[in-house]
């Protein structure tokens, strides 16, 4: 977590978040050799708020590729194009996560 908050570019952030996704996977298949550790009040809850999170770094993320493609359409249309290049604005790119787009675009699925 405290990578991809200190992540400068837009690659090391998709990295460090990548592996937080990895690292959670893992702590979901870790948890499920504990029957007692998943009928847990707390533990419901922890597992009710990481749903919550990831929906909203989901939401986040839409909202950030959607914020870069008006800045890249700008940036190429006449007569914004004009500001961009006296700005030297320039195509800026997408969060794509590439391989783990799948499984990070499906809602998490939260098992009891």
């Amino acid at each position: 977590r405290a990578n991809a908050m200190q992540a400068k570019t837009i690659n090391e952030k998709i990295s460090a978040e990548q592996r937080l996704s990895t690292a959670l996977d893992g702590l979901k298949i870790a948890v499920e050799a504990y029957p007692d550790l998943k009928a847990s009040q707390n533990f419901l809850d922890l597992q009710n708020e990481i749903s919550d999170i990831e929906n909203k770094i989901a939401a986040a993320r839409r909202f950030f590729n959607s914020a870069t493609k008006e800045l890249n359409t700008a940036v190429e249309v006449f007569p914004s194009n004009l500001v961009a290049t006296l700005f030297n604005f320039k195509r800026e790119m997408m969060f794509d996560l590439g391989e783990q787009r799948t499984t990070v675009e499906e809602p998490p699925k939260i098992q009891f």
